[in-house]
């Protein structure tokens, strides 16, 4: 392709809307353009790379076993209702009625879809295991769409529906797909991790995220320096401390004038954080429910949320904390609280600690747990942090920021059973699916391997997702010796099957350049006074800076070795 006939309006300045980095090459790079708030066209670039991620996908998601399907964008509202989840699935869901005031919705996702399909198609084990997926658009109506591809309305994704006979069968492709999604992210150039993770409103009984490893990312990740576990925050396991074995002290209360939070409180008693029990109150589903917490440690509001089995978790105001105890703010204490009482596992394990007093301006010094108070429940509700232990291997963990490209669920059957949707087993029982669902953000991926590989000129594509793998640039396109190299230069690499790009514009060689590395493909060859006075081509290597010369006879093999060797 010619650079002067190819739609990439590369821009200089950043526009004022891109807030990361990937939005931002995105359309200095001529990849994407803003419709609306949340959509974008792709322009050539743009789905080029898109292509070269989904042809990796299909290639992975065939080898497993899945089979490729493309399933309605537009979905029967009917469908949602009978499986409970076109209230639960919130505002996200974009709902309307057609002309015979029907309702249906933009899918966000298929797992009632391909369910309807299955039941209606598929009577007995021997049809199992079944696995199907789709790359389709989908809609999901962001109360605040932004950072460009990362978080949009619309979006390109690949979702893939298991169907098993028996949970060790579910097991197994559970197990096949995260082989399948390793091996697609590997094969897209990009450093990632597995990572336990919550169902979320997909539901089922366990999960894992698959996050693009970048410093840019929003979503914190645990890591073990040790072995392989890693956990997103809403599910990495806290491990709590050996129990404190010393002499319970008698409970005392004092006085703390004005002392509400937790520095306050511990300076003016002169101890640490970690000797202090702060009561926060939560709204769980609308009913408050005090949560006792050590006073360096934070709640992790999903693990509280899925804990107490509600839909919504959020902390009180001061005046909703007031109205649930008739107590400040700053002064709660477990003690004769009259709202139900849930702790953290940590907080079992320490002896003689600080505690609010149920009454402004005091504090109890001493308190313990079990002999003080009781609580109705007790979990693992806190956020980890990077002092706590590897709950594998016991090691050392580290927290990292990840951006969420993938994501796999074992649904088991959630959707079978509230669709109705079964099978005759091999002795003529009637049962219900086993399911599992499997996604792949494509778009998504496209951004975060930005957020994970550029520089300050630019992207730098991996050479597996790159548009292209080679420019050309023609440095005297009113040089009959330069011209014609480029040219001939184009002509045989493009005879060898390497992706080329041509850049046969009459700009200045700063500004091709400068495109050069703003659109990140790989390799630059560069044709121009080095070439006219000693025969050479500059191969320079996007990713590393290193620059080789080469007689123009031997780039297209020196070109093919690199492109092997990536």
């Amino acid at each position: 392709m010619r650079f002067s006939q190819l739609l990439i309006p590369t821009l200089k300045e950043t526009p004022a809307e891109a807030e990361v980095i990937s939005h931002q090459l995105l359309l200095r790079a001529g990849y994407i353009r803003k419709l609306t708030s949340g959509i974008y066209s792709y322009l050539p670039m743009g789905l080029m790379t898109l292509r070269k991620i989904e042809k990796i996908v299909r290639e992975e998601m065939n080898r497993a076993g899945a089979q490729e399907v493309l399933l309605p964008m537009v979905q029967p509202a009917d469908l949602w209702k009978e499986s409970g989840r076109l209230v639960k699935y919130g505002p996200e869901l974009l709902r309307f009625k057609d002309r015979h005031d029907r309702e249906s919705c933009l899918g966000p996702t298929h797992e009632e879809v391909i369910t309807d399909l299955v039941r209606n198609n598929v009577h007995s084990y021997r049809s199992l295991p079944l696995n199907l997926y789709q790359i389709q658009t989908k809609f999901r109506d962001e109360i605040r769409p932004r950072f460009g591809l990362m978080r949009g309305r619309e979006f390109i994704m690949k979702d893939a529906y298991s169907f098993d006979a028996t949970e060790h069968g579910a097991d197994e492709t559970y197990q096949k797909m995260k082989d399948a999604y390793s091996r697609i992210f590997d094969r897209c150039g990009l450093s990632f991790r597995a990572v336990d993770a919550d169902t979320g409103t997909i539901g089922g009984s366990f999960s894992h995220e698959f996050m693009v490893l970048a410093d840019t990312g929003e979503d914190t990740i645990v890591i073990c320096k040790e072995c392989d576990y890693a956990a997103n925050m809403e599910k990495a396991v806290c491990v709590s401390s050996e129990p404190d074995s010393s002499n319970e002290l008698p409970l005392a209360k004092v006085e703390t004038p004005g002392k509400r939070k937790v520095a306050a409180v511990t300076e003016f008693l002169k101890i640490s954080a970690d000797k202090l029990v702060k009561t926060m109150v939560y709204l769980a589903d609308g009913k408050a429910v005090a949560v006792l917490l050590r006073g360096d440690h934070e709640v992790q509001p999903v693990k509280l949320q899925n804990f107490l089995g509600v839909n919504e978790v959020e902390l009180a105001s001061d005046q909703q904390v007031f109205d649930a105890t008739g107590v400040p703010s700053g002064y709660l204490g477990p003690v004769g609280m009259k709202i139900p009482v849930v702790a953290d596992l940590e907080v079992t394990k320490m002896k003689n600690f600080a505690i609010g007093a149920n009454e402004k301006n005091y504090h109890y010094i001493d308190a313990n747990f079990d002999r003080d108070f009781q609580v109705e429940k007790i979990a693992d509700l806190r956020m980890v942090t990077s002092s706590d232990q590897c709950p594998k291997c016991g090691g050392n963990l580290d927290l990292t920021r990840g951006i969420e490209v993938g994501h796999i669920f074992k649904l088991g059957t959630a959707y079978s059973e509230a669709l109705n949707a079964t099978f005759l087993d091999k002795d003529g029982q009637e049962k219900v699916f086993i399911m599992g669902c499997y996604g792949i953000g494509v778009s998504r991926v496209a951004a975060a391997a930005i957020e994970q590989n550029h520089d300050k000129d630019g992207i730098i594509f991996p050479m597996p997702i790159a548009p292209m793998q080679v420019i050309v640039l023609n440095l005297g396109v009113n040089d009959e010796k330069i011209t014609q190299a480029s040219e001939s230069l184009y002509s045989e690499l493009e005879k060898q099957g390497v992706e080329v790009l041509l850049d046969d514009r009459d700009e200045r060689p700063g500004s091709k350049f400068k495109d050069a590395d703003l659109i990140g493909i790989p390799l630059r060859l560069t044709v121009g006074k080095k070439y006219v006075k000693e025969g050479v081509v500059e191969i320079r290597q996007r990713a590393s800076g290193n620059v080789t010369e080469v007689q123009l006879n031997k780039v297209a093999a020196t070109v093919a070795d690199m492109i092997g060797n990536t």
